[in-house]
């Protein structure tokens, strides 16, 4: 029962994401080389992308994720340091430590906070739905990130996966919504107004503002697209692994067949009502999940009191 529901989290969370990036990568395209920004676009980005995550698949973890994910991680570190540099620099410096700051000391009231003596159409919008799309993507990151840790330390484990990649997101966020905060409130472009209705063109209409905009937008879309394919790729993956009694080699045409579903129920989900579609849909499958990982996190603890030091161990 639990690989059911972690099958059907992990399918629809990969799904959301599938779609998100299509609507990004469509926002993007229409921004930097004027395509239009329409559902025929988005399936057109989805079959495309589609293809090339299966060969990755097919190629298998080490040959194909893995060579991406590093050279994606490589981009991701120039469009980081070329923005800041090539941004308010000295104001972005100050925002980390201060933004960092009040998420320390506001972290436990934020994290609890639902208004419910005020409007809460923000949090019923973003904040519950980005809590139910992480958690959809537990049972795929979790596994797959155990599965590429084999002989990590407990210790190492959370440095790597945890507070570096935190601290890292919360440099990109600031680096990112610094500068466009920055154009926004200096009048130097409206970047909000085109974002509430498109949210997905913020980017590029930020990074246009800077010296080689049109550089830096081609890529981020470079930059979207590999995430794209390398989170479908892993994913699929840990769907084959789930689907296939645990074996870590599963089948590729089980992995194949995974992929083809994500894509068409990505798909699916932007012709029948875009982001809210794909807002709903991770809120429903992740509530069952839920309780399955709070159930999880007490058999942890369990399991690392129980478990005692061997002898001449180096953990």
């Amino acid at each position: 029962v639990i690989n059911i529901i972690a099958v059907v989290s992990t399918t629809v969370g990969i799904a959301t994401t599938f779609g998100l990036s299509a609507l990004q990568m469509s926002g993007g395209m229409s921004e930097v080389f004027n395509t239009p920004n329409n559902s025929t676009v988005q399936l057109i980005i989805i079959a495309a992308v589609g293809v090339v995550f299966m060969i990755a698949v097919i190629a298998g973890v080490d040959k194909g994720i893995s060579k991406l994910s590093n050279a994606n991680l490589i981009l991701a570190a120039v469009l980081l340091v070329t923005v800041l540099l090539l941004g308010p620099t000295v104001l972005l410096l100050e925002n980390l430590f201060t933004t960092l700051g009040s998420y320390i000391n506001e972290f436990p009231s934020l994290s609890l906070d639902v208004a419910p003596y005020s409007e809460s159409e923000w949090q019923e919008k973003w904040t519950v739905f980005y809590w139910a799309w992480l958690i959809a993507w537990a049972p795929f990151a979790g596994t797959f990130i155990a599965r590429v840790s084999r002989g990590r330390t407990i210790q190492e484990f959370v440095l790597g996966a945890l507070l570096v990649p935190a601290l890292l997101g919360a440099v990109w966020f600031v680096v990112f919504g610094g500068t466009a905060l920055h154009f926004q409130m200096n009048g130097t472009a409206d970047i909000a107004g085109p974002a509430q209705e498109n949210p997905e063109v913020a980017l590029f209409l930020t990074l246009q503002q800077l010296p080689l905009g049109m550089v830096l937008s081609a890529m981020a879309l470079v930059l979207i697209a590999i995430f794209f394919v390398t989170s479908a790729a892993s994913a699929t993956y840990v769907l084959a692994v789930l689907s296939s009694k645990g074996t870590l080699k599963p089948k590729t045409s089980t992995e194949v067949i995974w992929g083809i579903l994500i894509a068409g129920i990505a798909a699916a989900l932007l012709l029948s009502g875009g982001l809210n579609a794909l807002q709903a849909a991770s809120i429903i499958v992740a509530l069952p999940f839920t309780l399955i990982l709070l159930a999880m996190c007490v058999s942890l603890a369990i399991a690392l009191k129980r478990e005692k030091p061997k002898k001449n161990s180096s953990a």
